[in-house]
């Protein structure tokens, strides 16, 4: 079994201060009551407690700040609702220890950005969204030990576990030409669903329907015109973001197809509007503020118990 290192967070809870108390105590920068200070010391003492790399910047005063650069093709990326959901969680974490949160898109060839990142003073940590194994292997190595990363390979949701449990509903109900409207190729977590699908396909003998998105409600319409064209006999479509369910809905809707009746349709995240549209698009839960909430602490140096997050099935009127 792993050892989990105590962070700062374990050290300010045992003494009974915030963590930026607990970091000026420990660095002594800043003020701190001499009761405050003699608590810290002692509460680090029984932990065992070394100074993260993010630790000793912070009491430098050389960063002041964590930056949440999500890699994606769209130039619009940080309007999308997963990135303000996560960007405000990462802010309410980061909060405790005095640091700000900045948000910042990088194309996906972002090795020159990068770059930029690892000489930016300011910058106390990163998470990263949107990545691949290249993009961490090429990594600055000013950057390793101060970066985290959401999705595949840090704190991430069980998508092969919810987008499973949907598939596996829509065999149940009698769905047997299913089709996939999966993520974009070059990220790390569009593999997981594609697999969890795959399976279903292999183990039930289903013919493999697969067509590319990019969660966006635009692409789901696309894709679900492109779908019927090449297989006008589907008779269930499962998106791995209610945004492109709900642009899936509507395209079936544009072209008179009713749903579930001939065509069944599931989604990915539970985000507010899928219980909200009619009709209620069944889908499987995201937590995406958990998520993000313990990657920001991961790149602060600080022990995450837990890195793959449960995604459950939540079955409405489309399924």
């Amino acid at each position: 079994m792993r050892e989990t290192r105590a962070g700062l967070s374990d050290v300010a809870r045992r003494a009974g201060v915030s963590p930026a108390t607990a970091s000026r105590a420990l660095t002594g920068s800043g003020p701190a009551s001499a009761a405050s200070r003699a608590a810290v010391l002692a509460a680090a003492e029984q932990l065992g407690y070394r100074p993260h790399p993010v630790a000793r910047q912070l009491a430098s005063g050389s960063g002041t700040r964590v930056v949440f650069a999500v890699r994606d093709q769209r130039a619009d990326i940080l309007r999308d609702p997963f990135v303000t959901r996560a960007t405000a969680a990462i802010a309410t974490a980061l909060f405790p220890y005095g640091l700000g949160v900045a948000s910042r898109h990088l194309s996906l060839d972002c090795a020159p950005d990068l770059d930029e990142l690892a000489t930016d003073r300011g910058l106390a940590a990163l998470v990263l969204a949107g990545h691949d194994r290249a993009m961490l292997d090429a990594l600055p190595s000013r950057l390793r030990g101060r970066t985290a990363v959401i999705g595949a390979g840090g704190a991430d949701v069980d998508s092969a576990a919810g987008v499973g449990a949907l598939l596996a509903h829509l065999y149940v109900i009698g769905r047997r030409r299913i089709a996939l409207i999966a993520g974009p190729p070059w990220l790390a977590a569009s593999a997981a669903p594609v697999a969890a699908y795959r399976e279903l396909t292999r183990s039930a003998g289903l013919p493999a329907r697969i067509v590319r998105g990019d969660f966006t409600s635009e692409r789901g319409r696309s894709a679900a015109r492109a779908i019927l064209r090449r297989w006008p006999d589907t008779d269930a479509i499962a998106a791995v973001s209610d945004a492109t369910a709900l642009g899936v809905l509507q395209a079936l809707a544009a072209l008179g197809i009713p749903v579930p009746d001939d065509v069944a349709v599931t989604g990915f995240d539970d985000g507010p509007l899928a219980g909200a549209v009619h009709p209620g698009l069944s889908t499987a839960t995201h937590p995406v503020e958990e998520i993000a909430a313990a990657a920001a602490r991961s790149a602060l140096g600080e022990a995450v118990p837990v890195t793959l997050f449960p995604s459950s099935p939540v079955f409405r009127a489309t399924a």
